[in-house]
């Protein structure tokens, strides 16, 4: 609040309370995979234990032929490329996984190409706080509704085919930046 003496004035807020979660999701052709929560502080070994133990489990319903032919792709933070993790993912999708460290390098901070970034995360967050979320078990709930929304939405994930064009818009921008253009 401004003005040219003190207005004596509270203004009540409704910021979000001091929590926050880690969000695993994927995007398969038009296939929303999770959310998985990840409990604790990212390191490279709880990464690590992610993809040996739950990422298995949530790639059950993906056919195998599909799994034995997707790329794998995460962002360049650092639990993503510990050691154990590189190896782990060049053993289970050999020259198929995108990344620091992998078989195709990820170009640092590209959300311009990874269709979470310009589809899943901004679609997810306005579900989740369309609403004033209050504890964290709230968010919880918040963040795996909006998921199921996502996937019986009208307007289905058709994030992963416009890589192609993203990919040759990037190129005309001589990498800046794309909104304008797409």
């Amino acid at each position: 609040m401004w003005a040219d003496e003190n207005p004596h004035a509270t203004v009540e807020s409704n910021f979000q309370q001091c929590f926050s979660v880690t969000v695993w999701c994927a995007v398969l052709d038009d296939q929303l995979i999770g959310p998985l929560i990840l409990e604790g502080r990212r390191t490279g070994e709880v990464y690590f234990r992610f993809l040996q133990e739950e990422l298995p489990r949530l790639l059950e319903d993906v056919p195998l032929n599909k799994r034995g032919r997707m790329y794998f792709q995460h962002d360049g933070a650092p639990p993503h490329s510990s050691c154990e993790v590189r190896n782990f993912l060049n053993s289970r999708f050999p020259g198929r996984w995108i990344g620091r460290g992998g078989g195709h390098n990820w170009p640092a901070t590209s959300p311009d190409f990874s269709p979470l970034d310009y589809c899943v995360w901004g679609w997810m967050k306005e579900l989740v706080y369309s609403v004033k979320v209050v504890t964290r078990d709230e968010l919880l709930g918040h963040i795996l509704d909006a998921a199921d929304r996502i996937r019986k939405s009208q307007r289905k994930l058709r994030a992963t085919h416009a890589v192609h064009n993203r990919e040759a818009a990037f190129v005309v921008a001589i990498g800046g930046i794309l909104e304008n253009q797409l």
